[in-house]
């Protein structure tokens, strides 16, 4: 593996460190959701890193595209999850995840 790779792939695992870190602490569904958004960039940066071709570092076109459609579909979806917030806290006044969890009972 050639250095800059590793470099990438250090930066990715960095990434994917905070976005746990964000997902596991912050109690707000924005804060969660852009946590995930962080460990999926992360997933994204490491498939494009590890599909270069080490003789002249070029990316495989293929690893461009499946990540461009990842990133598109990524959208929608973050996009879905901020119109649910949207109308959670329109419908109870909070997006604090344990006041929500606790409207369950």
């Amino acid at each position: 593996m050639a250095l800059y790779v590793l470099y990438y792939v250090l930066a990715a695992v960095l990434l994917f460190i905070i976005g746990v870190y964000t997902l596991t602490t912050k109690r707000s569904i924005i804060k969660m959701i852009i946590g995930i958004e962080i460990m999926i960039n992360a997933a994204h940066l490491n498939f494009i890193a590890l599909s270069t071709n080490f003789p002249g570092g070029v990316v495989d076109p293929f690893a461009q595209s499946v990540v461009l459609i990842s990133m598109a579909v990524g959208a929608a979806v973050i996009a879905l999850a901020l119109l649910l917030s949207v109308h959670v806290y329109r419908t109870y006044k909070t997006l604090d995840i344990t006041l929500l969890r606790r409207l369950r009972r």
